[in-house]
């Protein structure tokens, strides 16, 4: 196996990792700004009252998007497999 071949599939990992996570962080990112949009026009300024909303939404993030999750990551991994029955 050639260095490019190694740093094709680290790369291949990481754009994994990265779309894997992008909803979880997405919503994380949109529950947010709405909570301290929320704190701004209130007036409300506490710290731990953006915890519990983000946690929860991104649990039911993680729920809706599991099938989706489980598909990208079982793809790269039958990659990486195949590639190591094959030998490079």
């Amino acid at each position: 196996m050639t260095g490019a071949e190694v740093l094709d599939i680290a790369s291949d990992g990481i754009w994994t990792l990265i779309i894997v996570s992008a909803p979880m962080m997405l919503v994380g990112l949109v529950v947010g700004v709405v909570i301290a949009l929320f704190q701004a026009l209130t007036q409300i300024q506490e710290q731990t009252l953006v915890f519990v909303p983000k946690i929860i939404a991104i649990f039911v993030t993680l729920l809706v998007a599991l099938p989706f999750l489980g598909a990208t990551m079982g793809g790269y991994m039958t990659r990486v497999v195949d590639l190591i029955i094959v030998g490079g």
